[in-house]
């Protein structure tokens, strides 16, 4: 069953859900390293995020929309993957899952896998399900974050940071399964190798078993994945000014493919909603690694300098049976054309800042001059085997190809430097400027030709009172288009020009109830500009069809409101919402469209009441807008409401603490479709329960 609702309806819902009714004045008493049982502090609010302006700066004084999701709420939702951890801000919305990866959009503009992902502020190439029981907080960075991070999308950026070493000994172990028979079993250790407490690490192992539950058209057998993670932080205080942190982790995943659904010209679903197209011997292998080290030193009470860098390597082999959709699979069959293909990405970065806190002027100033630089390289290896007709229910014949016996392609290289300058200024009590530059410099090899780019930012933030904040801000993204490659275009061996994204923000943050609940709101308005724009040539040239040209621009517009923290003593949640109206001026096809996965209306809530201090219950709702599945905007997806709850109870069991959980994900069983386009549409997931016990030591 579908259920609709009235979006005006869930967006009031969703804000007063979200408005304070009750508060406790409190009196906090900071203790150092104090072991606490039991919680009564605010996991729900994080009051600074490490990714918005490339240090630890107060959300209060980031003229800029952040929303900091800690790992206690993902923990509490027992989430699984990045999809299921960004669920919990509206401006994320899904795109597709196909080959064991997910695709996401800010703000209505999709995240690029090569720059949209930051790991500690190091871009990540992130074609591939992050593995989020690393992490201990997930930043969105909405809007353009080139002046800090270079060349990225417009909608902004998710910057995942990782969890640090401890002082003390600690040791978590979980264990979790669901419906279906999927399991995870989870490590998390740290503490001091030495009794001066000057080296410290933390550890995470997890091995993971999923079932899913969508069936294989031939056999009926449901996907399945492995995955294996390792992962290391050790600290060390070379001095008491210089600090040291090395990094190591490592993935292995193997899942089988499920491209998605496959939509009619009504939008229905075709088939069964459990089916996939794909063949049952299709399968992605992913080996992932990254060694990196920053090193910090603290020159004075007011300067230091941070400098690090990473090294990806990313191995991923694709036994793929590309089906082809056909209107009528079930009568006729369909057709797959499968290939063995192995990519090879590596991925180096490295930074360097120097931070620093002066007065001049008559102003305290907060300045940032530092540079980075990115190594990017990529080569494929690929074999393809006959077409085949498939039909459904029948066996489909695994191809004898190996992706070894076949020619590697070109490597793709190219490097990129930026230099960048940020200073927040503070006037008065009142007032603070900020205002940054870089510069860039994109050197490829090969086809194409180098690109250039200066990317500014401002921004005024004006406190009306101590706990209060208006926020105006400009910022642009730039992202390289390289060369026309199509040797059927007359623009063919053409450098086209970056796209560039230049937005207008106005915002407000304010922090009530003894600065326990954050809540923000914010006005955007993106341009991108240099839309590359290719159209079929009226009278075809010789062999030339085509012609490309650029000069069309994508207009996004919107609200997004948001609350996080502590409603009362026992009451914590976390919710935001979205409006959003976005449109091609392009020219071509796309004029006044809206693009694939921009819905106008989207909303969350994620809610915490503690019954007692061992007894807690949960109760969630998302809710995403009706979506256009194609560029022609003629296939529509509707929008739905998913309803989540869960309870958790803490024991103490031999001085130890021991927690159940219990969830329910999609309570009463909604049809829905998720992100993705009419002929890869990731099918929303039935009624699942989920179940898991941790035990601290």
């Amino acid at each position: 069953m579908v259920f609709k609702y009235s979006i005006v309806g869930l967006a009031v819902g969703a804000a007063l859900m979200a408005m304070p009714v009750l508060a406790d004045d409190s009196t906090d008493v900071n203790i150092e390293r104090i072991k606490v049982t039991g919680r009564n502090f605010n996991d729900y609010k994080v009051g600074t995020a490490s990714g918005a302006m490339r240090g630890d700066i107060d959300l209060m004084d980031t003229p800029q929309s952040v929303n900091v999701i800690p790992d206690f709420v993902t923990d509490e939702q027992l989430a699984t993957n990045l999809a299921e951890v960004l669920v919990n801000d509206s401006s994320v919305t899904a795109g597709t899952t196909r080959w064991n990866r997910q695709v996401f959009s800010i703000r209505g503009f999709e995240i690029d896998s090569g720059n949209g992902y930051l790991i500690n502020g190091h871009q990540q190439w992130s074609h591939y399900v992050q593995p989020i029981e690393t992490l201990q907080q997930v930043e969105v960075l909405k809007g353009p974050s080139s002046m800090l991070y270079g060349q990225s999308g417009p909608g902004g950026l998710v910057n995942m940071v990782t969890k640090k070493p401890t002082y003390d000994s600690m040791l978590d172990l979980g264990f979790d399964t669901d419906g279906y028979g999927s399991t995870r079993a989870q490590l998390d250790a740290g503490g001091s190798l030495n009794e001066a407490q000057s080296l410290r690490y933390r550890t995470v192992l997890v091995k993971q078993d999923t079932k899913y539950w969508r069936e294989y058209s031939t056999t009926e057998e449901n996907q399945e994945r492995d995955r294996w993670l390792g992962y290391l932080n050790l600290e060390f205080d070379v001095s008491d000014d210089v600090l040291l942190s090395v990094k190591y982790d490592h993935t292995q995943d193997k899942a089988g493919i499920d491209a998605g659904g496959w939509l009619d010209a009504q939008g229905n679903v075709i088939g069964d909603r459990k089916t996939v197209w794909d063949a049952p011997w299709a399968f992605t292998d992913n080996t992932v690694s990254n060694l990196g080290a920053d090193i910090a030193w603290q020159i004075t009470n007011d300067w230091k300098v941070k400098a690090g860098y990473n090294d990806q390597q990313f191995n991923r082999q694709r036994f793929d049976s590309a089906p082809q959709y056909t209107t009528d699979p079930f009568i006729n069959g369909y057709s797959i054309k499968p290939f063995d293909r192995y990519d090879d990405w590596q991925h180096k970065t490295a930074y360097v800042d120097f931070t620093g806190e002066f007065a001049l002027a008559g102003m305290d100033h907060q300045f940032l001059v530092g540079a980075n630089y990115l190594d990017y390289f990529y080569q494929q290896q690929i074999v393809r085997g006959a077409t085949q007709t498939v039909i459904p229910g029948q066996p489909v014949i695994q191809p004898d190809i190996d992706y070894h016996t076949g020619k590697k392609g070109n490597a793709s290289e190219y490097k990129y430097y930026g230099f960048y300058l940020q200073d927040l200024m503070t006037l008065n009590e009142q007032w603070k400027l900020l205002a940054g530059v870089r510069y860039d410099e994109q050197k490829k090899d090969g086809f194409g030709e180098n690109s250039y780019a200066v990317s500014p930012k401002f921004g005024v933030i004006y406190s009306p009172m101590t706990n209060g904040s208006i926020y105006v801000n400009y910022s642009k993204s730039f992202t390289p288009q390289g060369a026309v490659t199509d040797i059927t275009d007359v623009s063919y061996g053409t450098n086209l020009k970056p796209e560039y994204g230049i937005q207008y923000e106005v915002g407000t943050k304010w922090e009530l109830f003894d600065d326990s609940l954050l809540l923000t709101a914010a006005v955007f308005d993106i341009t991108v500009e240099n839309i590359t724009i290719t159209e079929e040539l009226p009278v075809p040239t010789g062999t030339k069809e085509d012609i490309t040209t650029q000069g069309g621009e994508q207009k996004h517009r919107g609200v997004e409101m948001g609350a996080q923290g502590q409603l009362g003593d026992d009451w914590f949640v976390t919710s935001s919402m979205m409006y959003l109206d976005a449109e091609y001026q392009t020219g071509d096809i796309r004029e006044g469209k809206t693009p694939i996965d921009a819905p106008e209306w989207s909303a969350n809530i994620w809610t915490r009441y503690e019954v007692t201090d061992n007894f807690a219950m949960n109760f969630g709702a998302i809710y995403v807008g009706e979506r256009f599945a194609n560029t022609s905007n003629s296939i529509t997806k509707d929008g739905y409401v998913r309803f989540d709850i869960g309870a958790a109870y803490t024991m103490d069991i031999m001085g130890k603490d021991v927690s159940l959980r219990a969830n329910v994900r999609n309570l009463f069983d909604t049809e829905y479709l998720d992100g993705g386009s009419d002929k890869m549409v990731t099918i929303g997931q039935d009624r699942n329960f989920s179940v898991a016990v941790e035990a601290k030591f």
